[in-house]
């Protein structure tokens, strides 16, 4: 899967967590159930860091969104965490969208480049406003990328409708690459867990060349708000989606970040229902 060139220094996890993913995405609303935490979870210095309370409001700090990051404890399968987040990238998400296709709505133009561009620069839900930290892994030629962040709420609430108009407006298009070379791009919803205030999930295919040989990169794409906080995850790659690995991220992250904004620290895996 080819590289992208590096971009701005993110808050990476460390011990706890590190790495990196490819960027993509998908829309939805609503989802299955994910069950309530039986976690062990012990006091935390993180509200005192942030000179808040510890109650779920509380504002989402640094130490606070790398605490917030899921580790290998929290998945299933043979995921290693890795160091490259930050980097990661495929170049089939990049192209300009034919804009005469869209024949009745140059604006969903717009906003369909605006996937293809947030997918590649892991940027979904817009610019974050506060803490942020990003973490990774990969099992074969799998990677999923897990990112928590503190938002604008009225740009987060915005950002969730805007990906919820996209299986409709964007339900299937054409970009260009540099060299003139087509891709064919299919947005449809997709299911995200019951977990937080609001929720979107998307399943992008995106068909085109690698390398001069045919290639097809699929990505399962949710995101989820708690509070004025969300986490992302885009899990996928040439092998194709990873839709129950994102399930299980996101019901793990989402239990972690509210233990941390509840003035805990998680502990790895302490988000699993069982």
């Amino acid at each position: 899967m080819s590289r992208r060139p590096s971009r701005p220094v993110r808050v990476l996890a460390s011990a706890v967590s590190l790495g990196a993913l490819l960027a993509v995405a998908a829309c939805s609303s609503g989802g299955d159930g994910g069950g309530a935490a039986a976690s062990s979870v012990a006091d935390s210095p993180l509200a005192e860091e942030a000179g808040t309370s510890p109650t779920p409001g509380a504002r989402l700090t640094e130490a606070g969104a790398r605490a917030a990051l899921i580790t290998e404890t929290d998945l299933e399968g043979d995921w290693n965490q890795v160091k490259t987040a930050a980097s990661w990238g495929d170049t089939l998400l990049v192209g300009k969208v034919d804009v005469a296709a869209f024949l009745t709505a140059k604006a969903d133009a717009a906003d369909c480049q605006r996937l293809m561009d947030s997918l590649y620069d892991d940027d979904l839900l817009g610019k974050p406003s506060g803490a942020n930290a990003l973490t990774g892994f990969e099992e074969g030629d799998s990677r999923l990328l897990y990112q928590v962040a503190a938002y604008n709420p009225v740009r987060l609430s915005a950002a969730l409708g805007w990906m919820k108009s996209l299986p409709v407006k964007c339900d299937q298009f054409t970009a260009t690459d540099g060299k003139g070379g087509k891709r064919t791009v299919q947005v449809t919803a997709s299911s995200v867990p019951n977990q937080g205030d609001a929720r979107q999930g998307l399943h992008v295919v995106v068909q085109g060349t690698a390398n001069g040989e045919p290639a097809t990169l699929t990505l399962d794409v949710a995101a989820v708000r708690i509070g004025n906080d969300a986490i992302t995850v885009t899990a996928g790659g040439l092998t194709g989606g990873r839709h129950s690995s994102l399930e299980l991220a996101v019901r793990e992250g989402a239990q972690r970040l509210k233990q941390v904004k509840a003035g805990k620290t998680p502990a790895p895996g302490a988000g699993r229902t069982r």
